[in-house]
């Protein structure tokens, strides 16, 4: 996805949660500095081109769903997903973060080879120096929010599993799967809640974009609220 198309809806992201841009772009800047020479991973390499793709969530019900995950061609985890998944007997392909819960996974990942998308933003900052030094670079798929700058890029996407369904749709996926995906889930906190509600707007946005229907929206979509995008 362009950030030009991005932009809008990154926009609307920012003004629903107050959140300052210059924030974003100073994570993304601080990853590049980082970063330095490194190289990074070519997404490319796995495979994501015509397959079916389990975009696992970090839902209550991801261990009971952990089967639609192991069927898939690709598993892609978001955050804690990913230890959960390999708890259950389930390999991952890659796991999608921000550094805010489950760090040292994504360090032993790259130490193993398996690939991490590693997001920056306004408020993550420290989390980005204290952990990507410690990261195999060559195993990092580096990602903002905001504008990007390579290395670092912008597939779309606001939280750690919908960033995951954009960042499959960039790179070919035939269709997408969603285990682990709980929108109604009590437990969480109301920041979480509503940055729920923009996951389930930004997926119904990519399945209309891909005219594909994801299983996860099926009985949602008519109170779904549209995504402006210009």
């Amino acid at each position: 996805m362009e950030f030009r198309t991005w932009e809008p809806v990154y926009e609307a992201i920012l003004d629903d949660f107050g959140y300052p841009r210059d924030g974003d772009e100073r994570a993304c800047d601080r990853f590049v500095e980082l970063l330095g020479d490194d190289r990074t991973y070519d997404p490319a390499s796995l495979g994501l081109d015509g397959a079916t793709v389990a975009v696992a969530g970090a839902g209550p019900s991801l261990e009971a769903e952990a089967d639609r995950a192991a069927d898939a061609d690709v598993v892609l985890a978001a955050s804690t997903a990913a230890d959960r998944l390999r708890a259950e007997g389930v390999a991952i392909d890659c796991m999608v973060t921000d550094l805010d819960k489950n760090a040292d996974t994504g360090r032993e990942l790259t130490a193993a080879g398996t690939p991490v998308v590693a997001h920056a933003h306004g408020d993550n900052i420290p989390a980005l120096e204290t952990h990507i030094p410690a990261y195999d670079s060559e195993f990092v798929v580096p990602t903002t929010q905001a504008a990007p700058a390579s290395p670092v890029r912008n597939y779309g996407g606001f939280t750690d599993g919908d960033r995951a369904a954009f960042f499959a749709d960039q790179f070919g996926a035939a269709s997408l799967v969603f285990p682990g995906w709980d929108f109604e889930d009590p437990s969480v906190t109301a920041e979480k809640r509503q940055k729920l509600r923009w996951a389930e707007r930004l997926l119904r946005w990519l399945e209309q974009r891909r005219g594909e229907r994801f299983d996860v929206l099926d009985g949602r979509r008519d109170d779904i609220e549209p995504v402006a995008t210009d």
